[in-house]
C-alpha cells in the first residue's frame, strides 16, 4: 500500500516512511491511497475468527509486504493481549469497553501497534527515532507503556502541570528506560504548540529523527478499526443495523470506524459525541 499526504503537495510514501515520519514534508497527514474491501465471506464467517485473526485480515492490505506476514501476525497478537468485552444495557444499547488494556485507555491498541511497527522498522537502523507526544493524560500513558523498552526509540512526553490525574502522572513519570516525561507550566494547548514548533524546526529535524504518536500517525489511528469489527462479531446476530456513538476529541477513533465501514463493515451510521 502507498500513502499520500492529505495536503496533496508531497511525494507518495511507503507505510514504513509514513510511520517513521508521522507527517508528510508538506505537513499533511499520510492517508492510504486505497481503501481495500474485505470479502463478504469475512463478515459471513466472522463468528468463527479470533480477535487476532479479524485484526490481521483488516490491517494486512495496509502493511504487507513491508512487514512480513508472520511478523505482522506477531505484532497483532501482542497488540491485542487483553479483552474487549461488550456490556448490554438494554435490548437496543450495548457498551464496548475499551479500558481493559495496560493503561486503561482506548489508545492502548493504537499505541501498542505503532510501537511494534516502529520497533520493527528501526531494528537494523543505527539512527534513533524520537517520538514526541503532547498529552492531557491518556495518550501519554498509552504511548509510554506501548513504547517502553523498544530498541532504537526514545519517547518524550509533554504534559501540563496539574492537569492530569495522579494515576496518569505516575504512568508517565515512573517507567524510566527510554521514556522521558516533561511537566510543562501551562495547559495542554501549550504542550501541543511546543510539539508543533519542534516539527517545524528544520535545525532540530535535520539532527534528530522526530515522529509523533498522537493520532496524526497512521499507525496510531488505523488499528483502532479493529474493535469496531469486534463489536460487529459480538452483535451482528442480534442487531441487523449497528449505530456507533463515539466519544470524540481529534476524531481519530471515529475515522478508524469509518474506515472499517468503507472496507465493508455494515454500519447504519456513526454519532460523533463530544463534551460541548
Amino acid at each position: 500500500m502507498r500513502y499520500h499526504s492529505l495536503n496533496k503537495s508531497a511525494p507518495e510514501s511507503s507505510f514504513r516512511n509514513a510511520v517513521i515520519r508521522g507527517l508528510a514534508p508538506d505537513k499533511g497527514l499520510y492517508f492510504p491511497n486505497e481503501i481495500p474491501k474485505l470479502p463478504d465471506s469475512f463478515f459471513k464467517d466472522i463468528h468463527s475468527l479470533s480477535h487476532s485473526e479479524i485484526a490481521y485480515e483488516a490491517i494486512k492490505s495496509f502493511v504487507l509486504p513491508e512487514i512480513e506476514e508472520d511478523e505482522l501476525k506477531r505484532i497483532v497478537e501482542e497488540t491485542l493481549s487483553f479483552e474487549f468485552p461488550i456490556v448490554q444495557l438494554n435490548d437496543q444499547i450495548s457498551v464496548l469497553e475499551l479500558f481493559h488494556g495496560p493503561t486503561m485507555a482506548f489508545k492502548d491498541v493504537g499505541a501498542r501497534f505503532m510501537a511494534r511497527c516502529l520497533g520493527h522498522f528501526n531494528q537494523d537502523n543505527n539512527e534513533k527515532v524520537t517520538v514526541l507526544v503532547a498529552t492531557s493524560g491518556d495518550t501519554g500513558g498509552a504511548v509510554a507503556n506501548g513504547f517502553l523498552g523498544v530498541k532504537g526509540v526514545d519517547v518524550v512526553i509533554l504534559y501540563p502541570s496539574g492537569k492530569v490525574s495522579e494515576i496518569q502522572e505516575k504512568q508517565l513519570t515512573t517507567l524510566g528506560q527510554n521514556i522521558t516525561a516533561l511537566e510543562v507550566d501551562g495547559v495542554f494547548d501549550d504542550c501541543q504548540d511546543m510539539v508543533k514548533r519542534a516539527f517545524l524546526d528544520t535545525d532540530l529535524t535535520d539532527s534528530i529523527q522526530l515522529t509523533s504518536a498522537n493520532s496524526i500517525n497512521v499507525a496510531r489511528w488505523l488499528p483502532q478499526m479493529f474493535y469496531f469489527l469486534f463489536a460487529y462479531k459480538a452483535l451482528y446476530q442480534k442487531h441487523k443495523e449497528l449505530v456507533f456513538s463515539i466519544p470524540s476529541g481529534n476524531f481519530g477513533n471515529i475515522c478508524a470506524g469509518m474506515m472499517a465501514q468503507q472496507m465493508g463493515l455494515p454500519v447504519k451510521t456513526f454519532i460523533a459525541s463530544n463534551n460541548s
